[in-house]
């Protein structure tokens, strides 16, 4: 198995000791990401990373479809890289050699199909890249069963490299997330809420090299405590697992009270967000970070017209980034269902912590300051000192310490095992158990689902790291479901 990784382009414009630390950085992280994938590996089969000045190579001495898939799964949401190909490679030989090479690789994908050939080539040769494209093209029309060369919107691309000595037939291409690799921008803390705004918020930070720690304020929901966790692993674990980060809860019910008693109707909405603001550059000046990160888009909702932005800003000198400022709704749902978190965001449970009937827009500076002299700061400076912060790795013991769930290694007689992943994740490397009883119901229908669950049964919630599972699990049990477990076998099997 032979991948080559193409790097985003804007690395490749870089100075050469700013391109060489993105690429060595790109490297790291990917040998951080198959650590745990390597330990299932046989010593000749384990992935190795190397990088060279335009791209990063992934090799194993396996070619099995399942590990190829697994493999795939992992680049393609990895900040950093454009594109990625699973190559053929060979010796460069004569153009005869180079048609051979290629028929044996792509026949299978041609019939019934139009086609073209591409050639990039560096190097000194004998032949020019559109000798090699009419030879091969020429060759495969005559020696396959296509429809025939079609040079504009073919069925199928046939794509190869030389480069020197070395010829790469390349298989497959799949697109990258594009960005920089995680790890090569100074990192932020993100104000996370779980809807669609702050997690796609979150997200583009990562796209862009930046390592974000999440703050949360709770405003009295168990449920969405939990949710929110939830969705900020999801997060982390599909686009920034190489880099470890935490979670802070901060506890904002006394805040929120201590508003509606305190701050007249109308500015609560914008005193709310600057007491968010406040509590939010403290955390950050403990964990030495210099930027904030929220969800806001200009006039989503009262609280953030240019004018109350500005207003709410004035309360800290931290850069407050906002990735989302000019988007549409719209756009902001459709790039939440493109990275997986849709369904998350629309089963947050909502805890508005005030609600204006008549909120301001256009709030001044002088009236704000006169309602928060109203406001007892010692109630906010206690949320501070009462926040908690944890490994993103470890909420799933911080959920536990108050709703224990119990694990098992093996489903007894009366158990289904519930496979919670996404059909994505189970199809790649589906959870095969005897003749156990399993059904698969992905995370964002389990809610909706186990009022249905038989209560004569035991139900076992499984996940590839059994940390999703565990957080559900909390859940059901939290909302009085008592037949509810986790299962997590010593070694999940897999076809």
């Amino acid at each position: 198995m032979h991948f080559i990784v193409k790097l985003f382009p804007e690395i490749t414009i870089k100075s050469a000791p700013v391109r060489k630390r993105f690429i060595k950085q790109l490297r790291d992280n990917l040998r951080s990401l198959f650590v745990s994938l390597n330990a299932e590996l046989e010593e000749s089969d384990k992935i190795k990373v190397q990088r060279d000045w335009d791209k990063i190579e992934l090799t194993s001495g396996s070619n099995d479809e399942s590990l190829r898939a697994r493999v795939s799964e992992v680049l393609a949401h990895v900040p950093g890289i454009a594109n990625f190909a699973l190559v053929q490679d060979y010796p460069l030989g004569d153009l005869d050699d180079i048609f051979h090479k290629t028929r044996a690789v792509y026949e299978p994908m041609l019939v019934g199909k139009t086609f073209c050939v591409r050639v990039k080539r560096s190097g000194d040769h004998e032949f020019t890249s559109t000798e090699v494209e009419r030879y091969v093209g020429g060759g495969l029309n005559q020696h396959t069963q296509a429809l025939g060369v079609k040079l504009k919107q073919p069925d199928v691309t046939v794509r190869l490299e030389i480069k020197q000595d070395r010829l790469y037939v390349i298989e497959e291409k799949i697109n990258g997330l594009g960005g920089f690799p995680l790890g090569t921008q100074d990192p932020v803390l993100s104000l996370i809420s779980g809807g669609f705004d702050s997690t796609v918020s979150s997200y583009l930070m990562m796209k862009r090299g930046i390592r974000a720690h999440y703050c949360f304020f709770n405003l009295g929901g168990r449920a969405h405590e939990i949710a929110v966790k939830e969705v900020a692993f999801y997060l982390w674990n599909k686009y920034g697992a190489s880099h470890k980060v935490k979670f802070v809860t901060v506890p904002f019910e006394e805040v929120v009270a201590e508003i509606l008693g305190s701050v007249q109707n109308s500015q609560m909405g914008v005193v709310l967000k600057r007491m968010m603001l406040r509590a939010a550059s403290q955390v950050a000046e403990d964990m030495s970070l210099q930027a904030l990160v929220t969800g806001e888009a200009v006039g989503q909702v009262s609280s953030q017209t240019l004018t109350n932005l500005t207003v709410i800003d004035e309360v800290t000198d931290a850069l407050v980034l906002r990735p989302l400022i000019v988007m549409d709704k719209s756009d902001i749902i459709d790039i939440a269902r493109n990275i997986g978190t849709e369904e998350f965001s629309a089963n947050i449970p909502e805890y508005c912590g005030v609600i204006s009937r008549k909120p301001t827009t256009r709030a001044k500076r002088d009236r704000i300051e006169a309602q928060e002299q109203n406001f007892d700061f010692e109630v906010l400076d206690k949320a501070v000192s009462d926040a908690k912060m944890v490994s993103i790795d470890d909420v799933v013991d911080d959920i536990n310490a108050d709703v224990p769930v119990e694990i098992l290694s093996h489903a007894k007689s009366n158990s289904v095992i519930v496979d919670i992943r996404h059909p994505n994740e189970e199809e790649l490397n589906p959870l095969v158990v005897g003749d156990q009883r399993i059904e698969k119901i992905p995370f964002y229908t389990l809610n909706s689902v186990a009022p249905t669950f038989d209560k004569a049964m035991q139900y076992l919630l499984y996940c590839d790291k059994g940390v999703m599972s565990q957080l559900h699990a909390a859940h059901l049990i939290d909302q009085g479901f008592v037949n509810v477990a986790v299962y997590r076998p010593e070694k999940a099997k897999s076809e």
